[in-house]
């Protein structure tokens, strides 16, 4: 390599005879110069040299070729340290890294295993630009606070907190323990409808106040009940096959419906349409603006019909019943337009996600104690998760992905899931018979399960849509345990 200075490559330190050369370009050899006849050149190249001159540091020696040095620049002005150089007299390229990593990691004033170099003071790398020091956030790999530097202090999100116990406990007597049976709803206006025996009870959730809304008499009883999703009609499904129409506002029976030849069980309502499941395998859809009874009829169950739910954008009803099957069909289908057949036992537990268009899940019963979830858009079954119980019921949170489930034989819990992972939030118990009725508040953070215990029990599953944690409006009405009757 040429010194750049011109000079040998002798130790400064040490002296050596030096013959006086000149820098010549390659083509000219020291002899085609005849140095004799240039006496006072070279006896002032012999002066400079005898004499130990140094070059002034003003004046800029040019070499042939350009060799960047880093000695003089600042490294101070850009928040970074000097280049460590290793034993060969190489820089460390990945110094600088190293000790910014090591600051983000465990903090600036945390000491490293070897010193850092000091800085030479030199001049500026600009001479007219005041020194500042700015953090280098662009060139940093972590994110950095303003207030301290060091990894970002974005607290980690602590797991939601589920109350392991109900705040409100309502004594239900003759609460029914069938399996096949939907005898409890939420209404959006914030009233509860509970089915016992032979009569309809409401419970206002902000009042606490009760109403007894009918009394079918001794030669029938209540099978079903549920609420229209705006307004204050509530449909009821009696064990003689009829189904009645009811304006709780005034307390009275606006119609009475037939077409069943058993018990009506299950009820979905879709706007102005009802759709109701019976003991005797079919399903009626009745438009209550009109005259007829039904408009249209549904076959393709071998069993009776238990479970119905309309999707989130009334397009596609979801059918489950004690033939294992669980069925699909649309606005206008008088046939099933899928079909599922993955459960070994009865299914009755079915919900619609509202975060996601064609999502569904199911749950089968004693012999099957699965949830699965379907895709009704491509047809697809997406996944299976056994509980190790009976499956009652489904329903997801409208607020966050979220579901609960509540189970029967033989550990009679209710658990919170969070989907799709399928981890559980919490398992909630309480209830001593199967958990066989449940129903979601309005606002979407309360659920009420009823069971065979003759209670209804409401817990505090799922946070607001604005606060994730804040309690529900409705937990903090009243405490204790009262009748519902």
């Amino acid at each position: 390599m040429d010194d750049p200075t011109g000079t040998s490559q002798h130790p400064p330190l040490q002296s050596a005879p030096v013959t006086p050369r000149l820098n010549l370009p390659p083509r000219m050899s020291d002899s085609s110069l005849p140095l004799e006849n240039l006496p006072s050149r070279t006896s002032h190249v012999n002066r400079m040299i005898n004499s130990g001159y140094s070059p002034s540091p003003s004046r800029t020696i040019y070499s042939d070729r350009f060799i960047p040095s880093r000695s003089g620049s600042n490294f101070a002005l850009f928040d970074i340290s000097n280049s460590p150089v290793s034993s060969e007299g190489k820089e460390d390229g990945s110094g600088t890294y190293k000790s910014l990593l090591h600051a983000a990691l465990f903090g600036p004033d945390t000491p490293q295993k070897k010193d850092s170099l000091s800085m030479p003071k030199s001049r500026n790398i600009f001479r007219y630009k005041t020194e500042t020091r700015k953090s280098l956030h662009s060139i940093s790999p972590f994110a950095f606070d303003e207030g301290t530097p060091g990894v970002s202090h974005t607290p980690v999100k602590a797991p939601r907190k589920v109350p392991r116990s109900p705040y409100k406990v309502l004594d239900a007597p003759a609460l029914q323990d069938d399996f096949y049976l939907n005898l409890v709803d939420w209404a959006s206006h914030n009233v509860l409808a509970v089915g016992l025996e032979n009569c309809v009870y409401l419970w206002n959730a902000c009042s606490s106040k009760v109403t007894k809304l009918c009394d079918l008499g001794i030669d029938d009883s209540v099978c079903s009940v549920g609420w229209a999703h705006r307004g204050t009609h509530l449909a009821v499904g009696t064990s003689n096959g009829k189904v009645q129409i009811w304006d709780a506002s005034r307390c009275k029976r606006l119609r009475t419906m037939e077409g069943h030849r058993l018990r009506v069980g299950a009820l979905a309502w879709s706007s102005s349409l009802l759709s109701s499941g019976s003991r005797d395998k079919s399903i009626l859809q009745r438009d209550i603006r009109a005259q007829e009874d039904f408009v249209s009829k549904l076959s393709g169950h071998k069993s009776e019909v238990c479970g119905l739910k309309w999707s989130y954008d009334n397009r596609e009803l979801a059918s489950g019943g004690n033939d294992n099957r669980l069925f699909v069909w649309n606005q206008h289908s008088t046939q099933p337009i899928l079909k599922y057949c993955g459960h070994t036992a009865a299914v009755k537990a079915i919900a619609w996600s509202p975060h996601l268009h064609g999502l569904l899940a199911s749950g089968g019963g004693t012999a099957d104690r699965c949830i699965r979830f379907w895709n009704t858009t491509t047809n697809t079954h997406l996944s299976c998760m056994d509980t190790g119980s009976q499956v009652c019921n489904l329903v997801w949170s409208k607020n966050v992905n979220e579901l609960v489930s509540t189970h029967g034989y033989s550990q009679n819990q209710i658990i919170v899931w969070r989907y799709p992972t399928m981890s559980k939030l919490a398992t909630l118990t309480g209830h001593t018979y199967r958990v066989l009725y449940l129903a979601i508040s309005p606002d979407g953070q309360t659920i009420v399960t009823g069971a065979g215990d003759e209670t209804l029990r409401f817990w505090n599953v799922f946070p607001s849509p604005k606060s994730k944690n804040t309690d529900s409006e409705i937990g903090a009405s009243s405490f204790g345990r009262t009748i519902i009757r």
